[in-house]
């Protein structure tokens, strides 16, 4: 099943919070806010341009693996740069294609050049539960005669 929709829609339907780092800030600072704000990637800024993303998967795989310490390290060491982005007007399906082949949960939207959002995997897969509820409801009116 092909999900329709657009990345516009899924932004309408959450809070607009976007949380952001500076590349200087340590990983500690880092994963302490990614608590705070109940979120599993911030944002990497610099004068307000997006440069990177930085995730709790990062941490675990570039710090506690390889014996760093998160008060030490930088988010800038462990930060993936130039992250994949979405504009408002990608569909869904093309995103949920995007995040599975490079193996990424979460993409931050990007309008000229401006950060307006970021969606997660578990944005998508709620938009496409969602949307499946909505076409089987529908199937379901079409073959029992009522009006939709």
């Amino acid at each position: 099943m092909k999900v329709t929709g657009t990345i516009s829609a899924i932004l309408k339907g959450k809070k607009s919070d976007v949380w952001t780092i500076h590349p200087d800030a340590t990983v500690f600072e880092a994963i302490q806010m990614m608590a705070e704000k109940n979120v599993g990637a911030l944002l990497v800024t610099e004068n307000g341009r997006l440069i990177g993303i930085v995730s709790e998967r990062d941490y675990t795989r570039k710090v506690m693996l390889k014996g760093k310490t998160s008060r030490e390290t930088k988010v800038r060491e462990i930060s993936t740069p130039n992250p994949l982005t979405l504009t408002p007007n990608d569909s869904v399906d093309e995103a949920m294609r995007e995040m599975s082949s490079h193996r990424v949960r979460h993409l931050p939207v990007l309008e000229g050049g401006t950060i307006i959002g970021v969606v997660s995997i578990g944005d998508l897969v709620n938009w496409t539960i969602s949307a499946q509820d909505v076409a089987i409801d529908q199937l379901q009116n079409y073959i029992h005669g009522n009006p939709a």
